[in-house]
């Protein structure tokens, strides 16, 4: 009360606005500085309480979510005095501003952006390698997502991929490639199981980047959805053996459309692969592939080929409970946190390095796997069957058409040509 009574009596009048209204962000700013200073010539004092004296004040200014305030800190003449549990020495940033700096770059604020958007807070002034330093915040954060024990659950399905920002390194601009992993636990949630960067996406890499979530603990791996990168192939039938691999059907539809000869070429193609993935009855799948081989054959046949090469991967999915099949054949829950990456990152543009680099986009995806860890993807009882006998899974929907699948396969094939009949004669 003592302390209220003398800060009261040499408080400076309540700051006003020209309209006369309180201004409260003022008043709490000076408040605090009253206070935060009285607290600390308290402490000088019992330090005095042994003979010692006081020999002046040194003015630090500290950065606060309610504006700048001056620090007097008290100086004694033998030893020193620092108020530790207050602030960190050499700091002019207060914990409150750098949670809130982290986070506009994390939302993709760019560092010179900060500066304009810290001054809401009641920041001066703040210099971009003042937002650098601040960043580091979120450094601890980054290593904990990507160095967490994962042995706590099984991972059945797995998704990877990697996609390429602009890095300074070695004194010049280049691209970085960056792999992440996704993982659907046995608890039903979606979790983000590691992220690095890589010179290139050869099979070293993407093998020493499989292994670092195998030392982890990722376990219990039954299908790794990629696209069809031959050194990734490779790493995940070493370091998962035993695991199925599915090869993104919409990637694997790009690659066919690629071979064809013209626009509309490529449409017709598009139509066929689209009309074979539309239908969810396996047996109707498989039969529709079948006819969708012969007929893209005869528009173009390396198009053809290699529909007809990757048939076993591309329909590895089929093999699952039915319920997972829709997100199990494509890799778009990796493309969607892509496109995010992009978003966030694009207000960067060259970022200054790969530690930076990892920084930020380990950040953004440490705020998606919170996201991700408040719902779950698949339910329990959904995602336990894949753990068990394939007779037990749960039948998707019966099938809703006549005869038998080869019939309706080749109705259904019948029609996308017919439709796309003119591109076939002037193929």
């Amino acid at each position: 009360m003592d302390t209220l009574a003398a800060i009261g009596a040499d408080a400076p009048e309540i700051p006003r606005f020209d309209d006369g209204m309180v201004n409260i962000n003022e008043l709490v700013r000076t408040l605090a500085e009253a206070i935060v200073n009285e607290i600390m010539d308290a402490q000088a004092e019992d330090a005095c309480a042994e003979g010692n004296q006081r020999n002046g004040y040194r003015e630090r200014r500290l950065l606060t979510s309610v504006g700048r305030i001056t620090l007097r800190i008290p100086k004694l003449r033998r030893g020193t005095y620092f108020p530790e549990d207050l602030i960190e020495r050499y700091s002019r940033v207060d914990r409150a501003v750098v949670a809130a700096v982290a986070e506009m770059v994390t939302s993709g604020v760019s560092t010179r952006k900060v500066e304009k958007v810290a001054r809401a807070l009641g920041v001066d002034r703040m210099s971009a390698s003042q937002v650098s330093r601040i960043c580091e915040s979120l450094d601890a954060a980054v290593a904990d997502l990507r160095g967490r024990p994962l042995g706590g659950a099984r991972f059945p399905y797995l998704w990877i991929d990697a996609t390429y920002l602009k890095c300074r390194d070695g004194g010049h601009v280049s691209s970085c490639a960056v792999v992440t992993a996704i993982g659907a636990a046995d608890t039903g949630h979606r979790v983000l199981l590691g992220v690095d960067s890589a010179d290139t996406e050869d099979y070293a890499s993407w093998r020493a980047f499989l292994l670092s979530l195998r030392e982890r603990g990722v376990a219990g791996v039954r299908c790794v959805t990629s696209d069809a990168h031959a050194g990734l192939r490779r790493a995940i039938e070493e370091v998962f053996p035993g695991a199925a691999w599915q090869r993104c059907v919409v990637h694997l539809e790009r690659n066919v459309c690629a071979l064809a000869r013209n626009r509309r070429e490529r449409a017709l193609l598009g139509s066929v692969m689209r009309a074979v993935f539309a239908e969810s009855d396996p047996a109707l799948v498989r039969e529709l592939y079948h006819l969708a081989v012969d007929e893209i054959g005869a528009v173009s046949a390396a198009a053809g080929a290699l529909l007809e090469e990757a048939e076993a991967d591309a329909l590895a999915y089929l093999d699952f409970p039915p319920a997972h099949h829709r997100r199990l054949r494509t890799n778009n829950v990796q493309e969607r946190m892509n496109r995010e990456i992009k978003r966030r990152a694009n207000v960067v543009q060259v970022f200054p390095s790969r530690k930076s680099l990892i920084r930020l986009l380990g950040a953004v995806l440490s705020e998606m796997d919170e996201d991700w860890a408040a719902r779950r993807w698949f339910t329990e009882e959904s995602i336990s069957e894949v753990f068990e006998d394939r007779r037990r899974w749960r039948p998707g929907r019966p099938p809703a058409y006549e005869g038998t699948a080869a019939e309706h396969a080749a109705r259904i094939i019948a029609v996308v040509m017919a439709d796309g009949g003119a591109v076939r004669k002037a193929a």
